[in-house]
């Protein structure tokens, strides 16, 4: 069934992050709000998490639009999920559960993973919403080109971005430049801990601008050959 309503080309999107500390939830909702900004668009973010360690929940909410945005805090009713773990679905290793809570009609959920990991019932709701699920390995493609899973929310960006065309890949470079060479974004705590961690796996911050350019590069293509307008319920990409 075709969307009603294409998730591609809107003035708007209320996206909700979900995954794991140390996955770089945080450190995409900073990226997308500065792509945004690099191309004369507005964006509001807030990441939310407890505890600043591996592998506990961490939740981001991005709202990005070409017109001027005046809300902030959680974003209740999005019209992207974007999965970076599969416990998220699993285990219910989020902050939101079910993850699909307010999930909008005509919407996507990107997930990261090989496997189906929706249940029946999740099949169900998500039909009824005549959402579209887009799931691909983000952490091996990560590992594959960059060689490190640190950059696996490079390819998650990279997906989401693809798919809705909301700035262009020039935009991003600046947005990643920035965050990796120049720095408009204060980090801080775990996600400061985070690009120290990246940054080792490197020799130079160009190669590790390079490598991270090349990922999102990569799935900007895998985007491109995805019509989610004719697309089922799940398209699953292999790497």
């Amino acid at each position: 069934m075709a969307t009603s309503r294409s998730i591609a080309n809107r003035k708007r999107y209320n996206m909700r992050v979900s995954g794991l500390g140390g996955q770089g939830v945080v450190t995409t909702a900073h990226i997308l709000g500065a792509a945004m900004d690099n191309a004369g668009k507005y964006a509001s973010l807030v990441p939310f998490f407890g505890s600043e360690k591996r592998m506990a929940p961490v939740e981001a909410y991005v709202r990005a639009s070409s017109e001027e945005i005046y809300e902030v805090g959680e974003v209740v009713y999005p019209d992207i999920i974007m999965i970076f773990h599969s416990q998220v679905v699993t285990h219910g290793k989020s902050y939101t559960m079910p993850f699909y809570t307010g999930l909008k009609k005509d919407s996507l959920i990107i997930i990261n993973s090989d496997i189906d990991v929706l249940t029946d019932e999740d099949t169900a709701v998500l039909n009824k919403l005549n959402a579209k699920v887009v799931q691909f390995n983000a952490t091996e493609l990560a590992m594959k080109i960059a060689g490190t899973e640190l950059a696996t929310n490079m390819a998650m960006m990279g997906m989401v971005l693809g798919l809705t065309k909301l700035v262009t890949e020039e935009n991003i470079e600046a947005a990643v430049r920035e965050r990796f060479l120049g720095n408009s974004f204060v980090a801080s705590g775990g996600t400061a801990s985070l690009d120290s961690a990246i940054e080792k796996k490197f020799k130079k911050k160009e190669e590790l601008l390079a490598k991270n350019m090349e990922v999102i590069n990569k799935t900007f293509e895998m985007a491109d050959s995805i019509s989610l307008e004719e697309a089922d319920l799940i398209t699953n990409i292999e790497i």
